[in-house]
């Protein structure tokens, strides 16, 4: 389709980016050797300046030369965001390996596929993690584990007192020597003649970033060093009143996931200022960092923006220099938006992306035309285009169909498998499995996913329109919709609840709320109230796992 969103973008957005032909762990060195002395990640009060990093940088690197780690070799890094992350991150760049970030939630059967689909030869692992890794170890391509904790960069009194807090949470995990295992402080300590210099190419493979996996087996998207060079700069460029050594990045999405990789960790790299890591999302620990560190921008996903606007005590806190926040990885209601700016005074915009796209393809301006419930128009370089699912034809304006995009952060290809590929790789455009709609001002528009779109009595509903209207309730906080099994209409709709503390709902009062802004057959026929709904490790809610909870019953119900 013509560009019609380029009419929209904001003074100092360009339409075109003149990209750096560098790989990130050489934009790493120009930034130590540009701004030495500024933080490159502050953890826990611990602030280590760009130039203290790059030696660590440096010292891993020798470290895995040492171990036998080549130019094309797989490293797995299974962390949560500690300083060791970049650590590891980067140097496993400049020896021209590739990086397989990995889920430390995931359990034995899903490290072993990803260890043996990527062919890693080395992994660095969390403490408390590596039981589970020890129990396949021997079942995959694993020649050497390096162990870390998160005591091991903890600031003086905190590094004390830690052994003693997780053993008292039941959290300590003492690991024993072994063939193969090292541990992560001796390798730093270790003397080791420097690895020789490893020529990166832009088309080299930088990183093997797997799917979430929920619609079957994971699968590792190929991302080159000019996709992940690309998108970091494309998000760069999006916020325009950005300065090089004076933002500082609330890091509290997982680094192993690719929007936070590429908005909190890449994004901090080139505006050469700080992470600011937030290991797990505690919610007074990132108040408490926008407060001390006077952040100024915080990537996010709406369970964490819900988190603060429900906060009791959010008056105590000074967000005066928070400006730019964008959310992604689900539908942001309107509601939560529009409260969050009232809190914070901070602006809140939607994006969108994919892991197969670096994963940011789309985003509302930040200060320019705003757009409710749109995913916004594309970033610079970016096209998006509104496609027949099963021709590929380009639709209308208005019309429903699959998004479809094309830009530089886009992958190579899925590792080891032509199928999946050739199956959303099509004449150099990505499809993505959502199905979506464009206005007359080429803002887009999710209208939800392919796979989760709901057919009761033959009507198309889709989750996230219902999920919208049940945020408007004054006493939801948080809120999810499916379609559960029906002997008669195939799927009918459910929503699962979560009310606001202190308040009280019927099931007939949420549905008769529904009736009167909702077509009769998208109104839910059956609302459960829940304390929790399941969500995934950057907080996306699980849709799936409902779902699969559902379908139990109603075969439980056939049979008795």
């Amino acid at each position: 389709m013509e560009k019609i969103w380029l009419k929209h973008y904001e003074k100092g957005v360009p339409e075109k980016i003149d990209y750096p032909d560098k790989p990130l762990n050489q934009l790493f060195e120009e930034a130590a050797r540009d701004y030495p002395d500024t933080p490159a990640v502050i953890f826990m009060g611990k602030k280590i300046s760009f130039k203290e990093l790059q030696k660590a940088i440096d010292q891993f690197a020798a470290a895995l030369y040492a171990l036998g780690i080549r130019q094309g070799d797989r490293v797995a890094i299974i962390l949560p965001n500690l300083p060791q992350y970049p650590m590891v991150h980067y140097a496993i760049m400049k020896l021209g390996a590739i990086i397989v970030p990995t889920n430390p939630l995931y359990v034995e059967r899903e490290l072993e596929h990803q260890m043996n689909d990527s062919g890693a030869k080395v992994v660095i692992v969390l403490d408390l993690i590596y039981p589970r890794l020890k129990a396949i170890k021997d079942k995959t391509s694993l020649e050497n584990v390096i162990v870390t904790g998160v005591k091991d960069y903890l600031p003086g009194l905190l590094k004390l007192l830690y052994p003693i807090k997780a053993k008292k949470e039941g959290s300590f995990v003492k690991v024993e020597k072994a063939p193969g295992v090292h541990f992560f402080q001796d390798l730093m300590k270790a003397s080791y003649s420097k690895p020789p210099e490893v020529t990166v190419k832009m088309d080299d493979i930088g990183m093997l970033l797997y799917t979430g996996g929920t619609t079957g087996v994971s699968k590792g998207a190929v991302l080159l060093h000019k996709n992940l060079v690309a998108n970091a700069y494309q998000v760069r460029y999006w916020i325009t009143d950005t300065h090089e050594g004076r933002e500082a990045v609330i890091s509290a999405l997982p680094f192993f996931h690719s929007f936070g990789m590429t908005t909190c960790l890449h994004l901090s790299l080139v505006l050469k200022s700080p992470a600011v890591l937030i290991p797990r999302f505690d919610i007074k620990q990132v108040l408490h960092s926008i407060q001390k560190y006077k952040a100024t921008l915080f990537p996010g996903v709406p369970t964490m923006y819900i988190a603060i606007n429900h906060y009791p005590d959010l008056k105590k806190y000074d967000f005066s220099s928070l400006r730019a926040c964008i959310s992604g990885g689900a539908a942001l209601p309107i509601e939560v938006q529009r409260e969050f700016e009232k809190n914070t005074g901070a602006k809140l915009v939607e994006g969108y992306g994919l892991t197969e796209s670096s994963p940011v393809l789309t985003a509302n301006p930040v200060y320019g035309l705003r757009k409710a419930g749109s995913i916004g128009i594309p970033m610079s370089d970016t096209e998006v285009s509104i496609r027949d699912s099963d021709s590929h034809k380009e639709l209308p304006l208005g019309e429903i169909g699959e998004l479809a995009a094309k830009g530089p952060q886009v992958m190579k290809e899925y590792w080891n498998n032509p199928e999946e590929t050739a199956q959303v790789l099509r004449d150099g455009w990505l499809y993505t499995g959502d199905m979506s709609k464009a206005d007359e001002d080429g803002y887009f528009y999710i209208v939800d996913r392919k796979k989760d779109m709901i057919i009761a009595s033959g009507f198309n509903i889709y989750p996230r329109e219902v999920e919208e209207v049940l945020f408007q309730h004054p006493k939801i906080m948080e809120a999810a919709v499916v379609g559960v099994p029906h002997e008669y209409r195939g799927e009918t709709v459910k929503a699962f609840v979560i009310l606001k503390e202190g308040e009280t709902a019927t099931e007939e009062e949420i549905i008769d709320f529904c009736a009167e802004r909702l077509a009769k057959y998208k109104v839910p026929k059956m609302v459960e109230f829940r304390k929790d709904l399941p969500k995934s490790m950057i907080g996306k809610v699980l849709r799936r796992v409902l779902l699969e909870e559902e379908k139990k019953k109603f075969e439980q119900k056939k049979s008795s």
